[in-house]
This record gives structure tokens, sequence and C-alpha cells, in this order.
């Protein structure tokens, strides 16, 4: 595994719906989070604005981090075998 399971959670400030707020993931979460902003051609901000629409109850944390985990077994899913 590449991933390092000990890194901390870092909150960031991000601006959704034109209001501040803070959103605290893990260094490997925010680096995919990033990664994938890039491929979609968007900002990360835009990015995170997505899914806090479609959220429903989750925290938005724990939201971004299923986002990403989605669009990993997504990739997977996808590739051929």
């Amino acid at each position: 595994m590449s991933v390092d399971i000990s890194a901390p959670a870092r909150k960031r400030s991000v601006i959704l719906s034109g209001h501040a707020t803070s959103i605290t993931l893990e260094d490997p979460f925010w680096a995919a989070l990033k990664s994938l902003a890039q491929k979609k051609g968007v900002t990360v901000t835009t990015l995170i604005n997505q899914v806090d629409r479609t959220r429903g109850q989750n925290t938005l944390s724990s939201a971004v981090r299923l986002f990403i985990l989605g669009a990993l077994q997504d990739t997977h899913n996808n590739k051929p075998h």
C-alpha cells in the first residue's frame, strides 16, 4: 500500500454557496481530490460544491471521502481485466 495511513487530518477553508466553511481530510484524500478535479477540468472548490449539493445528511468530509472512493471504484471497474 502506498498510502500513508498515519497521515494527519488537515482542515482547509472553502466557500460553499457563498459561505465560508471548513473541511477536514487526510492528506491522501486532499491529493486524490485535487487529482480528480484536474481530470474533470474544475477547481477543487467546484468539486466540493458538487459533492455538497448531493451529500444528504452526511458530513461534508464524509461525503467527500465517499465521493473519492466512488471515483476510484469507477476507475477500477472500467479498467480492462
